[in-house]
């Protein structure tokens, strides 16, 4: 055998066996090392974190028509590997870890992503997503997963990033601690604050922030002043969100018809309806009149319709920092 048939044969023994040959990224997978060639159908399975739903990991593995799952991470271990295998009848189940931006230029990662049929970012942090693969081929073949009609899923900072608006998060820049509502209501402007947009185009999530663990965190008053935040910087006259508890999970048809499921508080659908009054920096928030929507386990939602069943309709307003609630 030539040296160059000998090479080639490490390359393909590195790559099928889940390490990365002169590589910055690695991937692991389980199952038939040959891709499927699978029909996809198109959904998006939003989790809210906290502990993972088997309901909503079987909804997305279903949308894959028992074609290749990936799961996308910026860092960590493939532990979803057996998790999901244990779930789903899949060609095969992967872990594909870009911790970098010059692991997401490796021609490898963009090429695995190509030829999955369902995609799951999992959580973590947000900031490592968008500035790791923002603008890199990864960001690219997400767009292109989701644009060729296939199932995207994430939860925590997975599906922070799923909708247009994206809190970007500082957490690569020293900051711990999460950021509360409290900072937030009393100056939208913080430095924390790091608004981002365009990062993935998911459709039927246009015009729409997404945001995980919305109750068990408190997050609804910093919810408030990012979406005070999109209007008063001109990217929406009324941006939405979609906000999720964690153990809950909202799962979206291609039509835009989506159903609640999970054992937490369920789901959030906010509207901003007019402009907020004050959003200025070092000055407390006011912003009146978010129409909400609490949707509980069992409910369903149009996200493209924006409008439910089985759930309760109320509004919300923020006074000089303080929430005000009509229900």
């Amino acid at each position: 055998m030539r040296l160059s048939e000998v090479l080639s044969q490490i390359l393909l023994l590195g790559i099928c066996s889940g390490v990365a040959v002169a590589a910055s990224y690695k991937y692991k997978r389980l199952g038939n090392a040959q891709d499927a060639q699978a029909h996809a159908e198109a959904g998006i399975a939003m989790m809210g974190g906290g502990a993972d739903l088997d309901e909503a990991f079987r909804w997305l593995c279903g949308k894959a028509n028992g074609g290749d799952f990936l799961i996308l991470r910026a860092h960590g271990g493939a532990d979803y590997n057996p998790y999901v295998a244990g779930l789903c009848q899949a060609n095969s189940v992967a872990t594909l870890i870009i911790p970098s931006r010059k692991a997401a230029q490796e021609p490898r990662v963009a090429a695995i992503i190509a030829q999955a049929e369902a995609i799951f970012i999992a959580g973590g942090d947000q900031s490592r997503y968008v500035n790791f693969w923002k603008e890199t081929p990864v960001q690219d073949a997400i767009n292109a997963h989701v644009a060729a009609g296939k199932p995207i899923g994430g939860t925590s900072a997975g599906l922070a990033v799923l909708g247009q608006f994206v809190y970007g998060s500082m957490a690569d820049k020293g900051y711990k601690r999460d950021l509360s509502s409290a900072e937030v209501l009393a100056d939208p402007y913080m430095n924390r604050i790091t608004p981002v947009r365009d990062f993935l185009k998911v459709p039927g999530l246009e015009n729409i922030l997404t945001d995980s663990h919305s109750m068990k965190r408190e997050r609804l008053g910093r919810s408030l002043g990012f979406l005070a935040r999109i209007v008063q910087d001109g990217w929406s006259k009324t941006p939405r969100e979609i906000a999720i508890d964690e153990k809950s999970a909202l799962l979206v048809e291609a039509s835009g018809r989506a159903k609640v499921v999970g054992t937490g508080m369920g789901v959030y659908f906010l509207q901003v309806t007019e402009a907020p009054a004050v959003c200025k920096p070092a000055q407390a928030l006011t912003l009146r009149n978010v129409a909400a929507y609490q949707a509980p386990t069992g409910a369903v939602f149009d996200v493209r319709a924006w409008s439910g069943e089985g759930g309760e309709s109320y509004s919300i307003s923020v006074e000089a920092g303080v929430i005000h609630s009509s229900r």
